[in-house]
């Protein structure tokens, strides 16, 4: 993928922080403006519990030789200990083109190791007009099953992490007033951020399956941390010595790109989080908002109950002054017969906050 050379913003940024918080990554942006300049992209939030600390520029790429030099960052993905590696075992794979990119498919559940579920039933404020389970309350489940895991061992104020990219695939879609079947369990790790992967199940056989790319922060400085022995010992075993990467991997689309259509949206005071951010789980409302216009025009053919694919990354935060200045960021898309790509854009046009894109699951 060929990227333009970014810039970046001047100043410092935000990033919330504390207990399980579902936010974006560290990272340099790159890309490109909706006007085929440049841009800023990379990041994005997601949060439950939170404070503020200040953070840096943000990158599509995680940076393990800049991120925290006085840790072992050259070790290998595989290794589980604190130390110097001293065999090639330790070190892991050498080169991160060997290894998968984080929540960029779905693996089966392990067959050892710990695995967590829950139970959740489906309310009407979670369904759309037919009575589907929204892709936003998909995420939401997602947040709220990944607080319980880390509640459940005792950790969930131990724990500090941002997400970087989510896939769910919808093989049959979730109904009101059904009961949901969660189960979570940890499917790969890198030095510095671990894949969790849920499934859901009813027993009127709706099924869902997702993977979030989570990042370790430091609780002090905000930065991303070596993973903990304390969480690698309780999840390594699922996750089978899977290693990731924490690639984003989508390219934003622009305004002047062939064949996009754009509209305004609006994100309301609502949105807003106790960290005055939009809550991830909107973007998810993105998503929907611009899947079933697509899809009214005849602009693409899915089945929104049916079989599919959705991938969103976080880029960058939504903040009050944004929700509350009165002017609309901007949706951008590009649907074909059965694939739809997504860009939030921010009202300046330098910012995309959340790209995402939508297939049909043969």
């Amino acid at each position: 993928m060929n990227v333009r050379k970014g810039h970046n913003r001047g100043g410092r940024r935000w990033i919330p922080l504390g207990g399980i918080v579902h936010v974006g990554a560290f990272c340099v942006r790159r890309g490109r403006t909706r006007m085929g300049g440049k841009t800023l992209s990379g990041g994005g939030r997601e949060h439950v519990f939170h404070r503020t600390m200040r953070w840096g520029s943000v990158s599509t790429d995680l940076r393990e030789s800049v991120l925290i030099p006085f840790r072992d960052w050259h070790r290998g993905l595989a290794s589980g200990v604190v130390g110097t590696p001293k065999t090639p075992i330790d070190l892991g794979s050498s080169r991160r083109s060997d290894r998968e990119n984080g929540a960029s498919k779905i693996v089966p559940r392990p067959s050892a190791g710990r695995v967590f579920t829950a139970n959740r039933q489906v309310r009407l404020g979670d369904v759309d007009a037919g009575g589907r389970l929204r892709l936003d309350s998909v995420a939401r489940y997602l947040q709220d099953v990944a607080t319980d895991d880390s509640k459940d061992v005792g950790q969930l104020e131990a724990r500090t992490w941002v997400v970087r990219r989510t896939l769910i695939e919808q093989h049959r879609s979730i109904r009101a007033d059904e009961t949901v079947s969660l189960a979570t369990f940890c499917a790969g790790m890198g030095n510095r951020w671990a894949e969790r992967r849920v499934s859901l199940a009813t027993e009127g056989g709706g099924a869902i399956e997702a993977a979030t790319l989570w990042v370790y922060l430091d609780p002090s400085s905000g930065r991303p941390a070596m993973l903990p022995e304390s969480f690698r010992s309780l999840y390594q075993e699922p996750s089978g010595g899977r290693e990731v990467t924490a690639r984003q991997e989508h390219m934003p689309l622009a305004t002047d790109d062939p064949d996009v259509h754009s509209m305004p949206w609006w994100p309301r005071f609502a949105d807003l989080d106790v960290l005055d951010h939009v809550n991830n789980a909107i973007a998810w409302s993105v998503v929907e908002q611009t899947l079933q216009r697509a899809c009214s025009r005849e602009l693409i053919d899915i089945d929104v109950t049916g079989p599919m694919r959705i991938e969103v990354e976080f880029r960058d935060a939504i903040d009050r002054d944004a929700v509350l200045g009165g002017m609309p960021l901007t949706i951008v898309y590009r649907a074909t017969d059965t694939a739809l790509d997504i860009a939030l854009w921010s009202t300046d046009d330098k910012t995309a906050y959340v790209t995402a894109k939508v297939m049909v699951l043969r």
